[in-house]
């Protein structure tokens, strides 16, 4: 995981939204490959280990996706470096050929298949709702799996920074404070208000 993104992170568990703590023990450079990610809330601590934060409970994706990094590239509509773009579920896949197409943008990959690895480009995490901030990310993602689900729409609309876009995998746009931008049978595109 890169160490940065611990700022945008927030515990999966339903409570007020709160800073985590991280406790790196090993590191290779900006990465923290093992450590411990505790929450001053509710006190939960999860484990790093390779790399990978797993808050339990998540169900890993079957890897599935209809879309292509180049579509999912020109949906989101990012110039420049910096900050984040979370890919949910099975859109995970897209990772390797997406992160060349987003230079300078780091990739946080939520609940992708079994032996994904943490990388450079991608942080890996686990967990049973979306474990990112309010408006922290630049973008998001949302794989088919979890496009049914007002949870994790409602989550990922509102993970997104104000005036950014979101790709949801599915036929029905849904959720609150998004403009939705365009529509297809396989997904639809959301600027958050």
């Amino acid at each position: 995981m890169f160490i940065e993104l611990t700022d945008h992170l927030r515990c999966p568990v339903a409570h007020a939204e709160q800073f985590l703590v991280l406790l790196p023990s090993r590191m290779d450079g900006r990465r923290v490959l093992e450590g411990a990610l505790g929450c001053p809330v509710c006190g939960l601590v999860v484990q790093l280990a390779g790399g990978i934060v797993d808050w339990g409970e998540a169900t890993a994706s079957a890897g599935h996706t209809a879309l292509g990094a180049e579509a999912v590239a020109a949906f989101l509509g990012l110039s420049g470096p910096g900050g984040y773009v979370a890919l949910i579920g099975g859109v995970t896949v897209l990772a390797g050929a997406l992160a060349p197409l987003l230079p300078g943008i780091r990739l946080v990959l939520v609940n992708p298949p079994a032996g994904a690895h943490d990388s450079e480009e991608a942080s890996i995490l686990r967990a049973p709702s979306l474990p990112l901030k309010s408006a922290s990310m630049r973008g998001t993602v949302l794989g088919s799996e979890y496009s049914e689900s007002e949870t994790w729409v409602s989550a990922s609309i509102g993970s997104v920074l104000h005036g950014l876009r979101v790709v949801v995998e599915g036929r029905e746009p849904r959720g609150e404070g998004v403009e939705v931008l365009a529509r297809s049978e396989e997904c639809w595109v959301g600027k958050k208000g």
